[in-house]
């Protein structure tokens, strides 16, 4: 009996050896699949930044202000042709701001009509006069229409 007990120890010792080499085993390939992983995560973050300097670049002024003259033939709106419209957001009023003409400091609009320091052509064939709307290109092709709402 005392052989019997000896021999079941032993089978559960090999039982419990293999058992331990298993888990061994399976615990170094998921350090391996770990390092493997972090390895990717690095190499993506690397990319990423890589992208979004890249991007900055990209989004650079002078970059996009050459692209559209050499790739579409734009040019740039010269400052006489130019409306800014300032809004106060207090009083909500409009002030009509134009660089190249001395106006003095406490003409305002009211609204978005005004009328300029001289007279001026209409925009279309219904004489009357349009602003760009926020945010209109500053440049346009070269012999092509203007763009809607855009002043010429």
């Amino acid at each position: 009996m005392l052989a019997r007990f000896n021999l079941m120890l032993a089978f559960l010792l090999v039982i419990c050896a293999l058992g331990l080499v298993t888990s061994q085993h399976r615990a170094r390939k998921l350090f391996i699949d770990l390092e493997r992983a972090q390895t990717h995560a690095v190499e993506h973050e690397v990319r990423w930044d890589q992208l979004q300097v890249e991007q900055t670049e990209l989004a650079k002024a002078s970059l996009i202000d050459e692209r559209a003259r050499r790739e579409l033939g734009m040019q740039a709106v010269p400052a006489d042709r130019t409306l800014h419209l300032s809004v106060d957001p207090v009083t909500r009023s409009v002030s009509l701001s134009q660089p190249w003409i001395e106006r003095p400091s406490g003409a305002r609009l009211s609204g978005v009509r005004a009328a300029a320091t001289g007279p001026r052509k209409p925009d279309n064939a219904s004489g009357t006069r349009r602003a760009s709307p926020a945010g209109a290109p500053r440049a346009a092709p070269t012999g092509a229409p203007p763009a809607k709402g855009v002043r010429q």
